[in-house]
């Protein structure tokens, strides 16, 4: 049995003859809803060309934005390690200091400034942002900076110790007696003689200085004048509270250039020179008393 056709005719323009041509009616049933497919297929990717089209810009946006973090991060990265190193070389001269001082961190200081933190590796380049939270850098780098902010903290928690200890020794190294303070010869030295006065054997609590009368009398370190006045045998005295239990004495002076309750410093004009009291000459007696007991001022004369 022959298949049923459908004629299709075509006018051409200008033509008076006319073009015929059968096509089966299987063929066209299998035509029309390829060419409906084709048809939706094109309208398809027209659309979306056109929205592509119109995605470019911010297409073209997100690119130089990413360029942009890449850079960004590039320079985070670095900038934490370089302050990583910053903070290690001065943990590092801290730790130095410490040694000198002999001033030693506690356990738990010791501890915290031992977390390290410039252990961010800085990418290259040409590294992908999908990189960045594959290798878990952005979460390194925050690990990073929690580690450098602790270390930052007890930094200056232990340098502020370190630096208080410091003033402490300052205070203390101008607080002791480590000049001569006067000009002279060492007449007596401290110990055992023999009294010039009895002829017998006493125990001598200072240091006698022969000068002329009138030679200035400096104060060896900063203090507090507690008295000045009349002292029996040592005639004019002057008495220096340096703090840190020690203590100066001035004996047989000529003149006060200082009164009680006045702070003094180191190499400052306290008094001068005499023989009032008991003595055989002009001379200065000179005690140190640590914890109220007489000890060898030499032990603290540097020059």
């Amino acid at each position: 049995m022959a298949s049923k056709k459908s004629t299709i005719v075509f006018l051409p323009r200008g033509s008076n003859k006319i073009r015929k041509i059968g096509v089966p009616n299987t063929l066209i049933f299998i035509l029309t809803p390829l060419f409906f497919l084709i048809a939706i297929g094109i309208a398809w990717l027209i659309t979306d060309y056109r929205k592509i089209k119109t995605q470019i810009p911010e297409l073209n946006y997100l690119r130089k934005e990413n360029r942009a973090q890449k850079t960004h991060l590039i320079a985070l990265s670095k900038k934490i390690n370089q302050i990583g190193q910053r903070m290690a070389k001065l943990q590092e001269f801290e730790h130095k200091l410490r040694v000198m001082t002999s001033l030693e961190p506690s356990g738990e200081e010791d501890q915290f400034l031992s977390l390290g933190g410039s252990n961010v590796n800085t990418p290259t380049s040409d590294y992908q942002m999908e990189e960045v939270h594959n290798n878990g850098l952005v979460h390194q780098m925050h690990k990073s900076l929690e580690n450098l902010e602790t270390e930052m903290a007890m930094t200056s928690i232990s340098q502020t110790e370190l630096s208080n200890f410091l003033k402490e020794q300052k205070s203390i190294l101008a607080c002791t007696p480590s000049i001569n303070p006067t000009e002279g010869w060492f007449s007596s030295r401290f110990g055992y003689r023999i009294s010039p006065f009895t002829n017998q054997r006493e125990f001598h609590k200072g240091l006698d200085i022969g000068t002329r009368i009138g030679t200035p009398v400096i104060a060896p370190a900063d203090g507090l004048v507690v008295s000045a006045g009349r002292e029996g045998n040592f005639g004019n005295m002057i008495a220096i509270n340096h703090g840190y239990s020690l203590m100066t004495r001035y004996g047989h002076l000529h003149k006060f250039r200082v009164k009680k309750g006045q702070h003094v410093k180191r190499g400052e004009i306290i008094a001068e020179v005499g023989k009032t009291g008991r003595c055989t000459g002009p001379h200065l007696h000179y005690e140190v008393l640590l914890n109220g007991v007489p000890v060898n001022p030499l032990r603290y004369i540097l020059d």
